[in-house]
Parts: C-alpha cells; structure tokens; sequence
C-alpha cells in the first residue's frame, strides 16, 4: 500500500507541476533528475526509526533515480565501523551516522555542508539548539541531527500513587521517593548505572548535577572545570544516591544503562532518569513486565533549584571520499525534511511493518498536535527537557578525557574518594589537552 501511494504521490505531483510548465519537486530536491542511476550507500545504527526511513525511501527513489542501499549496525558496534571507514578513505559509504561525540575526531572525513544549506535555504534553527550544537565542529556544520534525544524521567506510576508520591520534581524527592519505595515494596528506587564500559553512559546524569550546580566540564581557558568546590559537592551528590542515600537497584556500580533500564521493565525499580525513546520498550510485552498503565513519565528533576539537562544526537554526514557528495545532499534534503519527521512518529505501519517510533527532532514535531496525540504527549515534556540542554564537549580529545571521568565516576561509586579522584582525572585531563596544544 505504501509503494503504490508513493507512486501516486510522486505521479501527481509531477504531473501537476508539468502541467503548470515547470517541475518543482518537494523538499528543495533538484528537478529533471540529474543523478538518476546513482547508488547511494548508507550506513545507518540499527532502530525501528531508522528502519522506517528504510521503508519510505521509495519516495526519495521514484522522486530522484537514486537508488538507496542501506547497511544497518548495532550501536555496540558503531563507533568501530565508522572509525574503520574513516581511516580507509575509500566512499565505500557515501552517507554515514555517527553518535555526536565521535564527531570531532572524524571532522577530517566529513563533509561540512553550510554552502548546500544557504543554497536550499535551510535553516538549522529549526532543530533546538542543543540538537544543532550536536551536528557541528568548529562553526562548521557536519550534518543533520536525525536521530537525537531528551532525557526524561520515568518512573512507576502505580507504586507513586499506591504510596501517594507526587511524581518528583527535584532529585531530593527522588531521594525520599526512593527510599520509601525501597524500603515498602523491596525494589531498588532508582535504576542507576555507574559502570564505565567505554560509552561514558555514567557521565549522562552526573552532567545534569554538574551544569545545574552553575559547574562546566571546561572553564574558558580550557581546563578542568569538575574540581570547583560547588563541582565537586554536585559530584558528591550524584553518587550519594547509591552510597550514603542507598536508594539504587543492584549492580548500580557496574550497570550501564542497557542494565537499567532492563532493571525498570522487569519490575525491579521503581524509577530511571534517560532517554525518551525508552518509553515504549517499557512497556512492550516482549521486552518488560510492565503494562503502560503502570509507566508516566515527566522532565528531569531540579538540583538546588536548577534544572540543565544532557541531550544527545546521532547525526548523518556526507563522506569526503564519496563519489556522490551532491546525490547524497539530494539524500540528506528529503531524509531531513519536516513532514517525513512528523509523519515517522505518528503512523505505525510503513510498507505492511509494524514500526514504534516517538523520536522526531525538529522543534515543529514537538509541539505538533498530532505527534504529541501519538505518543501520549511525550514530545511535549521533551521540549521542555530541551529548553535548557546541553552537549558534551565537542573536541577529538573528549573520548580520551571522558573516559577518565567515567572511571573516577565508577570508582566513586563504590566508596572512593571523590575529590581525590576527580583531582586526579582533572590532572591527567591537563597532560592531553596541554599535548593536544590547547
């Protein structure tokens, strides 16, 4: 049904614009089809998102004569397989998608692409700014932020109300809230997850504490920021959760958050602050215990009156060493455009699959009726989570210096000294940065 569609759709609006004498297509792409006949290959994470673009390419294919391969990675195996088509400069992939943070420190094989967007008169703005943010190095901007995420808090709606919690606000209720819970029902309060596995997963909450306790990661002279006294006393809090506060579910020192969000759909916690394409998994019979009735969900939660949270992208750039650059620009126009983004969100079926998918991110889908009517208002406590974000540091040296803060957080975590281990990351930190020649 979907392909005869797209074939009616494209029919008529070719004929329609023949008929006035000129061939406009949609999204900005470029009419008479000047790359018909090229294959575009595209190497994608795998998520049922991206599997509906997949899907809806017939579209981008009868509108262009571009033909579209796509190769789908897990997550876990992603940032090999982009470093590995980085450094074999060959275009076998023409379009690639990357976690943002790995950004940097593929700058050199990315092709920037503000001269295409003043060409088509696209406007980056109409992503929130931490979105934007995510998708560029240096003022240059290397792509569009497809898929990228809010944190939310989620949390168990029938246990709040069964022991009348108000759904918590501030990361002391969290703390109380959590020890009620635990102490009554014998489940972890919070689903945490301070392992370092290599993803920096256990800096995701603690930048929350950090940012809204007025600290940064880096001062403006390009030093460690994590050592401030008002830094360090966020730090401590983030970790007293599981220490002095006990309020965690088991293996919070080694979970990552895979673990814990497996922890809240199995019924084993009764709250966990990430991200908010989560949300259907949790209650989804093949992957938890839990009935949608038991899940709300709400914004991240204040620190001393302040709420910053951490948002996340994961953008798709055009390869230098493709030999398609303005076939995949032609890619990227309809892969971005807004009404595709609204429309992946709100239908369920694409080509006779069943797809769930609630991540948009242009700020029109957030506030859009009908998206929000089709994932429960979830876009809209997105956007609130979204007005005051931010990203981590965008510099190729940031893997390197993340993971020293991730394995102080976890040492942390199972009673180290926290001023002497954030000292200590903040040292090394100024060894790498002063070699890098900041």
């Amino acid at each position: 049904m979907w392909k005869t569609f797209c074939a009616l759709l494209c029919g008529s609006l070719m004929a329609a614009n023949a008929f006035a004498g000129e061939n406009i297509l949609p999204y900005g792409l470029k009419s008479g089809k000047p790359y018909a006949g090229t294959t575009l290959n595209i190497l994608s994470v795998v998520t049922p998102q991206f599997k509906a673009y997949e899907l809806r390419d017939e579209e981008f294919e009868s509108l262009t004569g571009i033909t579209v391969d796509w190769t789908h990675i897990p997550f876990v195996s992603l940032q090999e397989k982009v470093a590995s088509v980085g450094v074999a400069a060959d275009g076998n992939f023409d379009v690639v998608n990357y976690l943002d943070s790995w950004g940097p420190a593929n700058a050199y094989w990315l092709q920037p692409i503000d001269g295409w967007l003043e060409q088509d008169g696209i406007s980056m703005d109409r992503y929130p700014e931490a979105f934007k943010k995510s998708a560029m190095f240096k003022g240059e901007t290397l792509g569009f932020p497809l898929r990228a995420h809010p944190q939310l808090m989620f949390y168990r709606k029938d246990l709040f109300d069964k022991h009348g919690l108000s759904e918590p606000k501030t990361w002391s209720d969290v703390v109380s809230a959590g020890k009620m819970i635990k102490e009554k029902e014998g489940i972890g309060g919070l689903a945490c997850y301070y392992g370092a596995d290599g993803n920096r997963q256990n800096l995701f909450i603690w930048l929350n504490y950090l940012w809204a306790a007025g600290g940064d990661v880096f001062d403006s002279q390009m030093k460690p920021a994590w050592t401030t006294p008002s830094a360090i006393q966020a730090t401590k809090d983030y970790i007293e959760m599981h220490t002095s506060n006990d309020i965690c579910g088991e293996g919070a020192v080694s979970n990552v958050e895979q673990d814990a969000r497996i922890q809240f759909s199995q019924g084993k916690a009764a709250m966990i602050p990430v991200w908010w394409w989560a949300y259907s998994g949790f209650y989804n019979p093949n992957q938890s215990t839990l009935t949608k009735e038991q899940v709300a969900f709400t914004g991240m939660p204040s620190y001393k009156g302040e709420t910053v949270t951490y948002a996340i992208s994961m953008p798709f750039s055009i390869s230098k060493h493709s030999k398609n650059q303005e076939a995949s620009w032609e890619f990227l126009k309809w892969l971005s455009n807004p009404e595709l983004d609204r429309r992946n969100a709100i239908e369920r079926e694409v080509a006779g699959e069943a797809i769930v998918n609630n991540v948009v991110t242009h700020k029109q889908s957030l506030i859009d009726p009908e998206v929000n009517a089709a994932n429960d208002n979830i876009q809209q406590a997105a956007a609130l989570s979204l007005a005051n974000s931010d990203i981590m540091p965008q510099i190729p040296e940031w893997p390197e210096i993340g993971d020293l803060l991730s394995n102080a957080i976890q040492k942390a975590s199972t009673g180290g000294n926290v001023e002497e281990l954030m000292a200590e990351a903040g040292q090394r930190t100024e060894r790498i940065l002063r070699r890098a020649g900041y």
